[in-house]
């Protein structure tokens, strides 16, 4: 029998729903699956701004996030 890594489930919450993906995923790449823009948004992750120069780094399990897009009018 031979040690294959084991695998373990990323598993946040977008916009209130819930997600899980194999392997580690960026918000970038999130976007993309989830077939969103990735100009004229912002994500919020745990209620505070992620900004833009982080999209790159891995999501870690548990996350809360947010995408907000920007309206116009009022």
């Amino acid at each position: 029998m031979t040690d294959s890594p084991t695998t373990i489930p990323v598993g946040v919450t977008v916009n209130g729903e819930d997600h899980e993906f194999d392997t580690a995923i960026t918000i970038l790449e999130l976007l993309e699956r989830l077939s969103l823009p990735t100009k004229g948004i912002a994500v919020a992750v745990d209620g505070a701004v992620h900004p833009r120069t982080r999209w790159d780094r891995p999501i870690e399990r548990g996350w809360q996030i947010e995408i907000l897009t920007a309206v116009q009018g009022g």
